[in-house]
């Protein structure tokens, strides 16, 4: 049976994982997938990411990342759903609890947060917000 929103469930198993303060979160992977996890390893969210082939299926593992034993990442949100898809200009992007989050764009030029987007003047499909 296909999945219906693939990211919110990558977004589901982080948030879970986290909660059971485990090392790491396997995950069927994707290109889009991929990119919202090099955003999450750019902005400190994250140690690392890698893909891994298993039984002609690829696996994207994440590493999280704890200070003092606490997730860094506190809340991890889906915004643009399936059902409801959420764009925005580049000067109507949100701030993320006051500049301290971060909102993943998925732009014509790619997968980025909210400020390289700002800075490229460009807007898109606001994915989720971190914080």
């Amino acid at each position: 049976m296909t999945m219906s929103d693939p990211i919110g469930d990558m977004l589901a198993r982080i948030k879970n994982s986290q909660m059971r303060s485990q090392k790491q979160v396997n995950m069927p992977s994707s290109k889009f997938k991929t990119k919202i996890a090099e955003v999450l390893k750019e902005e400190g969210f994250i140690i690392d990411f890698e893909e891994k082939e298993n039984e002609n299926k690829v696996i994207l593992t994440i590493m999280l990342k704890y200070n003092s034993g606490n997730p860094v990442i506190n809340t991890i949100e889906r915004v643009s759903k399936p059902g409801r898809r959420i764009f925005s200009s580049a000067e109507s992007l949100p701030k993320i609890n006051n500049g301290l989050g971060i909102a993943i764009i998925s732009t014509p030029k790619g997968v980025m947060t909210d400020v390289n987007a700002r800075k490229q003047k460009i807007g898109g499909e606001i994915i989720c917000k971190v914080f």
